[in-house]
């Protein structure tokens, strides 16, 4: 199942990017149908948020534990986890056992959230030739926004004719379906021989310079993700909500902005994968990145305070664009500087500070918009964090001017 240019098939890469966005799928369909869901249980924005918080903390924490046990596994065997876990998340979703059982099943979603990116990271370095790997690591990171577009658009559509319960029911049988193909055909792409499948390089400036430790380039990818993280999933947890509260969007209107940011996501993580595989320094387009969301921070705080649709469209635009592609960087980092047999432990640190800051992103966001304050305060928080960012990617990109 190879191209004659002795390139693994594009069907490899529709695996990486299946099993990369099959996990967040159930908390973007609950995002995107979360009025009825709040109204269905009888629960408050910030217990809506601590679905969120559960899952990405599941997440964190098993991103943590379980990077050294996705080094010893084989990739079926892990493939077979994912979508295993992920369909189970939304079978029991789909179970009308009330708000507990919501968050049992935000909780194994999570869990399914813990091997993705090391899995998926090892199969680019061992199945992938050198020259294709930063390339596709932005396709199949992609795979994110590609889940968040299709949840947020099939579960309101869906939950106006079945419920959210039979939504999620849906989903469940296509993660199994997509489960059953990907582990089936990933032993069909062999291993690369080690003399063909040299060590990348650390492109000078790519985190940090060449005598800099890898250490120091996990550490700063892992603090970076985890307050970008903080900001995407505040941003993305209660989108359709203020779309719909706040501009009087109907469900399905609500559920689009979420998948119109995912659709600009999808291709903004294609474009940086593809300017990192061109040699561009990580420093510098994270502070890039981290402008925009600030920017588009600004701009969802804008569309709050006037009630402007436009600049409503306008923010998510800029968030699809930005946070959203802020993993893709991080990931081909991973790619640029840690061997392969220890891929699975540093993109499990890398996604552990990622997911912490998904955990602490919506529980906050959720508290603030209970609040006096509003979305207002929310907008505010989100902004701050952003700016955040945008001080660590300059002392990045100062760091490495300093050592050149």
């Amino acid at each position: 199942m190879e191209t004659r240019a002795g390139r693994p098939s594009l069907s490899l890469l529709a695996i990486l990017l299946s099993a990369v966005g099959i996990a967040p799928m159930l908390n973007y369909g609950l995002s995107a149908t979360s009025e009825l869901i709040i109204s269905d249980l009888g629960i408050s924005e910030a217990q809506f948020g601590l679905l969120a918080t559960v899952c990405f903390g599941c997440a964190a924490i098993g991103n943590a534990v379980f990077g050294k046990f996705t080094d010893r596994q084989p990739d079926r065997t892990l493939l077979l986890v994912v979508f295993g876990l992920a369909a189970v998340a939304m079978a029991l979703a789909a179970i009308p056992g009330g708000y507990l059982m919501l968050l049992v099943a935000s909780a194994v979603a999570g869990i399914a959230q813990s091997f993705p990116n090391g899995v998926t990271n090892r199969v680019l370095a061992q199945r992938v030739p050198a020259d294709d790997r930063i390339g596709w690591t932005g396709v199949k990171q992609s795979g994110v926004q590609v889940s968040q577009l299709v949840a947020s658009l099939g579960f309101p559509a869906l939950a106006a004719w079945i419920g959210w319960h039979g939504a999620s029911l849906v989903g469940a049988v296509v993660a199994g379906l997509l489960g059953v193909v990907a582990v089936k055909a990933i032993t069909s792409y062999p291993v690369l021989p080690t003399e063909i499948r040299p060590t990348q390089k650390i492109n000078p400036g790519a985190v940090a310079k060449p005598e800099s430790s890898t250490r120091f380039v996990i550490i700063a990818l892992t603090v970076f993700g985890f307050i970008n993280g903080m900001g995407v999933q505040a941003t993305n947890v209660y989108l359709p909500l203020f779309a719909v509260r706040e501009l009087d969007f109907s469900l399905v209107l609500g559920g689009l902005t979420a998948a119109v940011a995912g659709a600009i996501g999808v291709s903004a993580r294609i474009g940086w994968g593809k300017m990192m595989s061109s040699g561009v320094s990580a420093p510098k387009l994270l502070l890039f990145l981290a402008a925009l969301a600030t920017c588009g921070a600004g701009a969802f705080l804008g569309a709050g305070v006037t009630g402007n649709a436009v600049l409503l469209w306008l923010a998510v635009a800029l968030h699809g664009a930005s946070a959203l592609g802020v993993s893709v960087v991080l990931m081909a980092a991973l790619l640029r500087s840690v061997p392969a047999v220890s891929m699975g432990s540093a993109t499990g640190m890398v996604s552990a500070g990622q997911f912490g800051g998904f955990t602490v992103g919506p529980l906050a966001m959720g508290a603030l918009i209970g609040s006096p304050g509003g979305f207002t305060a929310g907008w505010i928080a989100v902004a701050l964090v952003y700016l955040t960012c945008v001080l660590l990617g300059l002392y990045l990109v100062l760091r490495g001017r300093k050592s050149a």
